[in-house]
């Protein structure tokens, strides 16, 4: 270590272990490389060959970023951080898809008290499998130690990544018609979105993440941390079925604002949707959180997807085709209601969300045992 780096490293900056850091996670970063990304590990910026846009008659580039909320929290209580990095790229890249959009590229940031080299290794190499996993290459990232602004080990991730996708395939509202099926999706568990309120529940009961749960059959700490379905590999599967062209009108992906939310930011205006909740059952770690907190399922439909990941909003002439084809992929699927233009009354239901004005929806019924 150089004189200059060791007098960083006393005001709690480690260079050295950064360095540490980036050696143990290169080999997994670079299986996400094919022959268009350029450079390697280590770059300034992350280069990418965009001579594949020219294949697109008119290429339309999506982009999205985000982060994983206080589920870190939780990784940092047990001290696993094998999972954080998979619900990371499953915010940024299943945002992506709802669009039609196929990821091309993605870089990530990690904030930290202190590095921990293992730690950092842990967390890039999940979010390096992930990015295989969704056909993304991860081009470059940023680990940043902020002493004295965050514990020692504290820390928080966040990426953002690029998409493209042939103007005239892109999803939109507009492609939405009367009496297009709404398919659910199911999710893999509270993906990345409600955990203040997780551990605000788990708080007031004394309840420790350590502590084991007869119902969830595992720790509170390891049964939180089950990782963000990823369903931008199968959807784009799918959407690209010759079979089934322009059969999909819209996605939508489930995540802050709950369940009707995200459904009525896709719909167009004057659309509206019954979403039936006795299609699916609430999956046991919101059955089990919920009544830890002395809430109804229903009052936490705007805070959890309580086991809706995605919703595929398709032709009704072809929604059992694309359910098959859906099931086929490994993602679980069903039908949660029906899109209508008719008017009526909209008292009761979520009307966009976010900025947008779509339409309308309402959960109905009772859920399933």
């Amino acid at each position: 270590m150089s004189e200059n780096a060791s007098i960083y490293a006393q005001s709690g900056v480690d260079t050295a272990a950064g360095d540490l850091a980036v050696e143990l996670m290169k080999s997994a970063v670079t299986r996400t490389h094919g022959p268009e990304v350029l450079g390697g590990v280590g770059g300034f910026a992350g280069m990418f060959d965009a001579s594949a846009l020219l294949g697109y008659r008119r290429p339309l580039l999506a982009s999205s970023t985000d982060g994983v909320g206080t589920k870190v929290a939780i990784a940092q209580a047990i001290d696993k951080h094998d999972t954080i990095g998979q619900d990371l790229v499953a915010m940024v890249v299943d945002d992506i898809v709802v669009v039609g959009a196929k990821p091309l590229f993605m870089t990530d940031y990690i904030a930290c008290g202190k590095l921990v080299p293992e730690r950092i290794a842990d967390i890039v190499r999940g979010i390096a499998e992930a990015c295989s996993a969704t056909g993304t290459a991860l081009v470059g990232g940023e680990t940043a130690e902020h002493p004295g602004l965050l514990g020692p080990d504290d820390y928080d991730v966040a990426g953002a990544a690029t998409g493209v996708v042939e103007a005239d395939k892109m999803l939109q509202p507009t492609r939405v018609q009367d009496g297009d099926v709404v398919l659910a999706m199911a999710a893999s568990g509270l993906h990345s979105n409600g955990f203040s309120l997780v551990r605000h529940i788990l708080a007031e009961r004394g309840i420790g993440y350590h502590d084991h749960s007869a119902d969830l059959g595992a720790s509170y700490g390891e049964a939180l941390l089950t990782p963000t379905a990823l369903y931008t590999a199968p959807l784009l599967r799918v959407l690209e079925d010759p079979a089934l062209d322009g059969a999909i009108h819209m996605l939508s992906h489930v995540t802050g604002g709950g369940i009707a939310a995200n459904l009525a930011r896709v719909l167009p205006q004057g659309a509206w949707v019954e979403v039936d909740r006795a299609s699916w059952s609430p999956l046991p770690v919101f059955r089990h959180l919920a009544e830890l907190g002395g809430h109804s399922l229903e009052s936490l439909e705007g805070a959890w997807n309580l086991g809706v990941g995605m919703f595929a909003v398709v032709s009704a002439a072809q929604a059992p085709q694309v359910a098959a084809a859906l099931t086929a992929e490994g993602l679980d699927t069903w039908v949660a209601g029906t899109v209508s233009t008719a008017a009526r009354d909209f008292t009761g239901f979520e009307q966009g969300a976010k900025g947008v004005d779509g339409g309308a929806v309402r959960l109905v019924g009772g859920y399933a045992a």
